[in-house]
């Protein structure tokens, strides 16, 4: 297999990227011809924006707008409301298009950085250009990139944490510079980044630890925390109802967790009888599972064999990953990091929200994808790199 690969598909840089391109193309006109889309954030956007153009782009006065009426803090929605305002202010009417354009230019930068991160560990062409056809039929990204919200350009900085953190790898030095803006522009695009801060500060700490160059430990060290980190969430549960249930946010937490949600506004997932501890760890631990669900009754035939062929390759990359008995160190340390990520993302909204619609996980698809051609490429080439 490695021999074919080698000699009848040795597909050449310049023609991946050509393919990029075209991949782009097929995406961007779905996204062109279905248009834009706003969303119930998507007006608070506007309306935020339309405030900040008010107060000629003053962003000391805009922080302190709306104290009662928004959590967390302004600051947390700085890039897309400031995006949303500079758009509106130039282009007026068009603005939602305008807006679109460049979520579709993201999109496109994004997928240069998957390709440039997968060349950058040394991953063959071949084995990358195969993961296009799973980018072209990926649901979340056929969904997400044409609403009016800070998701694509959330998604995009996951891209480009993955490729600084493949750089630092490559070069065995931390590109703190770089990442550290990248954190601040994470943390100034959602408050739902901060589980990728995390993993990102998480993966720096851990990287040298020669304990994490072998699949089957990473697999055990991510399987031990997914598996006590409904535990601890029980427990801040437990002390949250306890000392802190008369602030407003957390007590929405509280209430969620007492009726049981499981996925947002989906009360067919929801679960009775949250009496005791163990009841709050079960119910944190089917929200960690469902986080990665595939299925719901509302979306179309098409839509749930799109969801299930790209959980299944996910599934199916990580097997390979196990059994490549691989002595790539770049390969398995970025692989370590997109597994950290994802892990982080799902956990946090687990102690959250699961949005009706899984939003909430379209930042993570792309990095997930990168394990196909990365599997392959250790499965194939056990060579050390």
């Amino acid at each position: 297999m490695r021999e074919i690969l080698d000699k009848k598909f040795n597909l050449k840089q310049n023609h991946l990227y050509i393919i990029v391109f075209f991949v782009f193309i097929i995406i961007a006109l779905y996204h062109i011809r279905s248009g834009y889309y706003m969303s119930s954030d998507s007006y608070r956007f506007s309306r935020w924006a339309d405030k900040l153009i008010e107060l000629n782009f003053n962003f000391f006065d805009f922080y302190s707008i709306e104290k009662a009426g928004h959590r967390p803090h302004l600051f947390f929605f700085t890039i897309p409301v400031l995006s949303i305002a500079l758009i509106k202010y130039f282009f007026v009417n068009e603005w939602q298009s305008v807006f679109l354009i460049i979520n579709l230019s993201l999109l496109l930068i994004s997928l240069i950085i998957f390709v440039n991160s997968l060349l950058l560990v040394r991953v063959k062409p071949i084995l990358i250009f195969l993961s296009f056809p799973l980018i072209i039929v990926s649901a979340d990204i056929l969904t997400w990139p044409r609403y009016i919200l800070s998701d694509m350009i959330y998604a995009f900085l996951v891209m480009l944490s993955v490729y600084f953190i493949a750089k630092s790898i490559v070069k065995n030095k931390i590109c703190f510079p770089e990442l550290l803006l990248i954190i601040f522009l994470l943390l100034a695009s959602r408050p739902s980044s901060i589980p990728v801060v995390f993993a990102i500060i998480f993966f720096v700490l851990i990287s040298n630890f020669q304990i994490f160059l072998k699949p089957k430990n990473i697999l055990f060290f991510l399987l031990i925390l997914f598996f006590f980190t409904p535990f601890i969430f029980a427990f801040l549960y437990s002390i949250i109802n306890t000392y802190f249930s008369d602030i407003p946010n957390l007590k929405h937490l509280i209430m969620m967790v007492k009726v049981g949600m499981i996925i947002h506004d989906r009360p067919d997932t929801w679960i009775d009888n949250q009496n005791n501890f163990f009841d709050v760890v079960y119910l944190y631990f089917l929200r960690s599972i469902n986080f990665f669900n595939p299925y719901a009754s509302t979306f179309s035939k098409f839509h749930i064999i799109l969801n299930f062929m790209q959980f299944f390759t996910i599934l199916f990359s990580i097997l390979i990953w196990l059994l490549s008995s691989s002595y790539k160190k770049i390969q398995i340390k970025i692989t370590l990091f997109i597994l950290i990520i994802s892990l982080f993302v799902a956990e946090f909204h687990a102690f959250t929200l699961i949005d009706y619609d899984w939003r909430f996980r379209f930042p993570v698809i792309l990095p997930l994808l990168m394990l196909f051609p990365l599997s392959l490429s250790m499965f194939l080439y056990k060579d050390k790199s």
